[in-house]
């Protein structure tokens, strides 16, 4: 069958999404040279629009991209241009399989597709994965039925089924996209690479497509994700340390600033790791539904198990104080963010956390800064 084009040029209604990387083989490349299409805004194209060929083979640049996005915030422009998609030669009776618009999301969707015909049909979700744009709104029923009107995919296909992520379920309405548009919402299964069994099984997911693991290996994989954040806020706070036990009456003295800050740089490092690296890795066995009580819990092992380094039990009194009621808080904060890389959770369920975590939160650093001071006014013979 010939490859069916619709619609103008792409590179003509270009604008909002930063150029993704290559996902496409050279010999797929369209005329324009552009492998994967020119973004675009769902709000300039009044016509249907011109499906691109992808392939199912990741480049090394994908492969690039994916280590990248893990391991740094290049995530979040890591995205492509929302629109049609043809993954081999689809025709009118071929399947359409919606995704969001996060590339990673994308390119491990295609690269499930290896020797089928089918179209993918992506969103504007601003960059974000399938889970969390849903929870957001942005994979959203509003969205679905703008890009199915957009990209004309009414005239492009001979049937009206859809298939969605189950993870994006909460995010669409599929009655009100029946309604709107004409069009039956299926949902497949959680992982990408069951879709090809799950269209032969005849729309059918078994149990197991339907349950979502989160083994050692995923949360390992996520962890990079939590330190990286916190560990650009660690320069600061080591800043703010050295200058806190370097601040004399005669000014500050590089000797007692690197003496007296140096065990608190060390149990701020502990905890960044207590937060963002152990309490995801052990999560299922540190007890406690809560990620704030499960990041408090760790904090406080780990600060323990690492006094005979860091010196805790040998501070002056208020110096201990502080400590111990403090870091752990601080661990349970960076321990609270992994609730947006977690099946574990809900939208509900996390903002039930932050409405007891946050004043428990704020309250805890109100109090250490007020000791903090105290020890200061103290030291320096004040009070």
């Amino acid at each position: 069958m010939k490859e069916q084009m619709i619609g103008g040029d792409l590179q003509k209604i270009a604008s909002s999404v930063k150029k993704p990387a290559s996902c496409c083989s050279s010999a797929e490349k369209p005329d324009n040279g552009n492998a994967c299409g020119e973004p675009h805004s769902p709000d300039i194209a009044a016509h249907p629009v011109q499906p691109v060929t992808v392939s199912t083979e990741w480049t090394w640049e994908d492969h690039a991209g994916q280590i990248r996005c893990r391991l740094t915030s290049f995530r979040d422009r890591y995205s492509v241009a929302p629109g049609l998609y043809a993954v081999g030669k689809p025709d009118k009776n071929s399947d359409v399989l919606v995704s969001a618009n996060y590339k990673l999301s994308f390119d491990i969707l295609r690269r499930s597709l290896k020797g089928m015909n089918v179209w993918i049909l992506v969103l504007d979700t601003k960059g974000i994965n399938v889970w969390c744009a849903a929870g957001k709104g942005t994979f959203g029923t509003d969205e679905l039925v703008n890009r199915i009107s957009v990209t004309g995919l009414k005239d492009i296909i001979g049937h009206n089924r859809i298939i969605l992520p189950q993870l994006g379920a909460p995010g669409v309405a599929a009655h009100q996209v029946k309604k709107r548009t004409g069009f039956i919402v299926h949902y497949g299964p959680i992982h990408a690479h069951d879709i090809p069994r799950y269209i032969e099984a005849g729309y059918t997911a078994t149990k197991e497509m339907r349950a979502m693991s989160f083994t050692l290996l995923d949360r390992l994989i996520l962890t990079p994700m939590e330190l990286n954040p916190a560990l650009k806020q660690f320069p600061l706070y080591a800043l703010l340390v050295l200058v806190v036990f370097g601040l004399k009456p005669q000014g500050i003295l590089f000797k007692d600033a690197w003496v007296g800050g140096l065990p608190f740089l060390l149990i701020g490092l502990i905890t960044v790791v207590a937060g963002a690296f152990v309490t995801p890795l052990l999560l299922p066995a540190v007890p406690s539904r809560s990620f704030a009580v499960k990041g408090w819990i760790m904090g406080t092992i780990m600060l323990a198990a690492s006094a005979g380094l860091t010196g805790v039990f040998e501070m002056e009194k208020t110096l201990r104080i502080i400590t111990f009621l403090l870091f752990p808080v601080l661990s349970s904060y960076i321990a609270l963010q992994f609730t947006g890389s977690t099946v574990f959770t809900g939208m509900s369920g996390v903002k039930k956390e932050l409405k007891y975590a946050i004043p428990i939160y704020l309250v805890t650093a109100g109090i250490s800064l007020l000791l903090l001071v105290f020890y200061k006014l103290k030291e320096m013979g004040v009070v």
